[in-house]
């Protein structure tokens, strides 16, 4: 078995034709994150925890913010070519936990659906929950949203 962890931080964008995605599901009504991708965080956390558990490096090795092929890029797709990779290293996952800090927008209407979304692209249960900063530093004063992930992977022989 090998445990994972990843975190992630993303700017809440000045442009309001940005859109807000975490964990897979679009949240509307709410100010999208900058970043080279689509800036889900909790898709992105949960990359990082699946490739730091296979011993693979971070997102950014893989998937470097200086690829113009990736400008935009879905984190679905992000997320699909990471389980390739750890899939290729013989692992499979078993679980997975994801925490979405944010003061704004409010998440738990939303966070079944990521859930969902996650576990059918892992293949495996990923509990998403959130929290706020409770209104300290700059997530909480809504300068951003930050995630972290833990996974739990086992070596297929």
């Amino acid at each position: 078995m090998r445990i994972g962890q990843g975190i992630d931080v993303h700017r809440v964008s000045a442009s309001s034709d940005r859109a807000l995605w975490l964990g897979l599901v679009r949240v509307l009504g709410a100010p999208g994150l900058d970043g080279h991708s689509d800036a889900d965080v909790a898709t992105h956390a949960l990359c990082d925890a699946l490739l730091g558990a296979a011993n693979l490096g971070d997102l950014g090795r893989h998937f470097p913010d200086t690829d113009p092929a990736l400008r935009d890029a879905p984190s679905r797709e992000l997320l699909e070519a990471t389980l390739v990779l750890v899939r290729a290293e013989g692992f499979s996952v078993m679980s997975a936990d994801v925490t979405i800090i944010a003061e704004r927008p409010r998440l738990a209407e939303h966070l079944p659906a990521m859930s969902d979304a996650l576990s059918g692209v892992v293949g495996a249960t990923v509990s998403v929950k959130a929290t706020t900063a409770e209104g300290l530093g700059a997530l909480g004063r809504v300068e951003g949203i930050a995630a972290s992930a833990v996974v739990l992977l086992e070596e297929q022989r």
